[in-house]
Order: structure tokens, then sequence, then C-alpha cells
């Protein structure tokens, strides 16, 4: 038995969620520049995308860009952004034919307007979409997740909408992200390093 054998063997995850990391190690070690490797990065997303629809997998939550990344140099940033725009532009006719549904976690406002639109299209067009949930975060930091869901709860408290009896980790996962998804049953980080790197602390609890 082969190691796709086995793998299939098992049982399938309901929900994936990978960091997206090693790019630049991955281009420095073989001599090439910075964007080769976030152009081999998302390549290999495509074909993640596609090996989960095919496997069954419900749930594909995609750490592509973390707060901590706007520190980079403006030159890989914005490569990295338009990188996003050709990868949608290229790709969300065959991911809305193939029932996939998109939907971005983080700080959308952050995002440059050019980026913002394409993702926003994205969304639109499958949001009622069914077969595999893509889950990108961009501009996203679980911390402030957090944060702005303690924020969101005092809110509502406030506004007499939630009384302090009804708040508890169920009703705690309502205010995150990923409130319309089960939590994350296996966590890939491509790099094979052992860290969280700031991504779903909350939800990777039991993962």
């Amino acid at each position: 038995m082969n190691i796709d054998e086995k793998a299939l063997s098992g049982k399938i995850p309901e929900h994936i969620a990978v960091i997206l990391d090693g790019n630049r190690r991955w281009a420095k070690q073989k001599n090439l520049p910075v964007q080769a490797g976030h152009r081999e990065g998302a390549l290999r997303v495509t074909d993640l995308v596609r090996n989960c629809g095919d496997l069954g997998v419900k749930y594909l939550s995609v750490y592509a860009f973390s707060t901590e990344n706007w520190r980079r140099e403006k030159k890989e940033i914005d490569y990295l952004m338009n990188l996003l725009v050709e990868f949608v532009f290229k790709e969300l006719e065959n991911l809305h034919k193939n029932d996939v549904k998109i939907t971005m976690m983080g700080n959308m406002e952050d995002l440059p307007s050019k980026t913002r639109k394409e993702v926003e299209r994205a969304i639109e067009l499958t949001k009622n979409n069914k077969t595999l949930h893509l889950n990108i975060a961009l501009s996203y930091g679980s911390r402030n997740e957090i944060v702005n869901a303690v924020k969101n709860i005092i809110k509502d408290y406030e506004n007499n909408k939630i009384d302090i009896e009804e708040i508890n980790e169920e009703s705690f996962k309502k205010y995150l992200f990923t409130n319309d998804m089960p939590d994350p049953d296996l966590l890939i980080r491509t790099s094979g390093e052992l860290r969280l790197s700031n991504f779903l602390l909350y939800q990777l609890a039991y993962t």
C-alpha cells in the first residue's frame, strides 16, 4: 500500500487548515528570486484545492497573508497582492464550476483596492456553492480576531442582545470569522515548522 492509498483508507478530515509557509526559503535554496517561490506556492494552492475537492474535504482554510506580513518590503507585498489578483482571475471560473465557495477572513479594508475588488467578486460569485468551502486568511491575525470578538460581545451585552449567562465557548465561536464552519481537525504547515504563527489560535485548540 503506497502513501496515497494509506491516506485514502483513513478518515477524511472535514476541515483542513494550512499555513502557507516556506516560499522564500524554497526560492533561496534553488537560487531563485523570492517571487518565484511565491508563484510556486500559488500553484500548490491550486493543487491543494483540487485535491481537497476530490477527497471530499468540506472546509479548507489557508493562511495566505498575515497582519505581520505588512512589515515586509513594499516590492514583495505588491507582488503578493498582484499574485492574488492573478490567482482569482485565472482560477475563479474553474472554482465556481467545481462548486467551491470562497470566503475571506481578516481585515478586508487593509487590502489594496484592486485586490479587495477581486476578492469581493469571488465571494459574491461563489456564495451559494456547497461542495468545498475555501476560506482565505488575508491580513489576518488570530489575536486580533479574538480581541474583536470580545469587543463585539461587550457591545451586544451593552445593547441587551446577550446575557452574561449566555456567554460560553459555543456562543463565543459565533463572533469569530469561522462561525459557520467546524474547528479544523488537521493542520498543515507547508514548511514543516512546528508553530502556529498567530493562526486560528482559538479554533485549533484540539486539532
